[in-house]
C-alpha cells in the first residue's frame, strides 16, 4: 500500500489496481499550495473517493475530481445525494456501521465524534453525519481514517472489529482532538503498527505542527510526511 498526503486530512492511498482520494481538499487548502504540490498529480488516476464527512475541508474538490475522473465516491447516504445534486453521477451510498466493497478494497464508516454541515456552501442542515473510513485492502494492511472526532471508548470496539493496523489520526486540537488526548486514543485502543498525524498546520487556529503529538505518542511508530511525498506502509 502506498501513500501520499495533501495536507490536512487529504490522502492518496492506492492498493491493488484501486487509487482512492480520502477527503480530497486541495485547492484553497495552504499546505497543499504552499508545498507547491501539483493538483493534477495528485488526481491523476483516481478511481474512488471516499469522504469521513460534509465540511468543505474534507469534501474539498470531490465535485470536479470526479466529473474529471470518473471515480466513484464513496460517503454517507445524505451527502451522497446532495454531491449528486452538485454533478456527482458516480457514487456508492452508505452509512455508519456499514460495508461497501469496491473490489481491491472493502469501506466501512465508523463513528466519529463531530459536525458535519456545509455552512460554506448555505447548506443549512447536517449532510449527514461524521465518519471514520477504515479501509480494507484485498492485499495490505487495513488502514483507519478517523476523520475529525474526539476520543470516545467505543474506539476499542472499532479496534476489536477490524484491528486496523495504520491509524491516520486527527491531532491539530480545537475542532478535534489534540496531541496529548489523539496520542492517548491510539495507545489506550489501538495497536497501529504505523500512526501518521493530520488536521494540523493548515489554519492558524489549530496547531502548526506534529511535535507535540510526537513527543506524547513516543513509544509509538508515528509516521510524518511531507505533502506530496509517497510512502509504503
Amino acid at each position: 500500500m502506498k501513500i501520499t498526503w495533501f495536507g490536512h486530512s487529504a490522502f492518496r492511498v492506492e492498493t491493488g489496481s484501486a487509487i482512492v482520494l480520502i477527503d480530497p481538499f486541495l485547492k484553497n487548502n495552504p499546505t497543499f499550495e504552499s508545498a507547491g504540490a501539483d493538483w493534477g498529480a495528485a488526481v491523476e488516476g483516481v478511481t474512488h473517493v471516499v469522504l469521513t464527512h460534509g465540511h468543505s475541508d474534507h469534501v474539498g474538490d470531490t465535485v470536479e475530481i470526479a466529473q474529471q475522473t470518473g471515480a466513484k465516491v464513496i460517503t454517507n447516504y445524505d451527502l451522497c445525494m446532495w454531491l449528486a445534486k452538485q454533478g456527482v453521477s458516480t457514487f456508492d451510498p452508505m452509512n455508519t456501521g456499514g460495508t461497501t466493497d469496491q473490489g481491491d478494497f472493502k469501506v466501512s464508516l465508523v463513528r466519529a465524534d463531530h459536525s458535519a454541515g456545509l455552512v460554506e456552501m448555505d447548506v443549512g442542515f447536517p449532510l449527514g453525519s461524521a465518519n471514520g473510513a477504515v479501509l480494507t485492502p484485498k492485499e495490505g494492511p487495513v488502514l483507519l481514517h478517523m476523520g475529525d472526532t474526539d476520543i470516545f471508548s467505543d474506539m476499542a470496539l472499532i479496534n476489536e472489529i477490524w484491528a486496523p493496523q495504520i491509524g491516520i489520526v486527527p491531532i491539530g486540537d480545537r475542532f478535534t482532538m489534540g496531541a496529548r488526548t489523539a496520542s492517548i486514543a491510539c495507545e489506550r485502543f489501538f495497536k497501529f503498527k504505523s500512526v501518521i498525524p493530520c488536521h494540523y498546520g493548515t489554519f492558524p487556529i489549530i496547531d502548526q505542527s506534529a511535535d507535540a503529538f510526537v513527543a506524547a505518542a513516543s513509544g509509538q511508530n508515528v509516521v510524518v510526511p511531507k505533502v506530496g511525498a509517497s510512502f509504503d506502509v
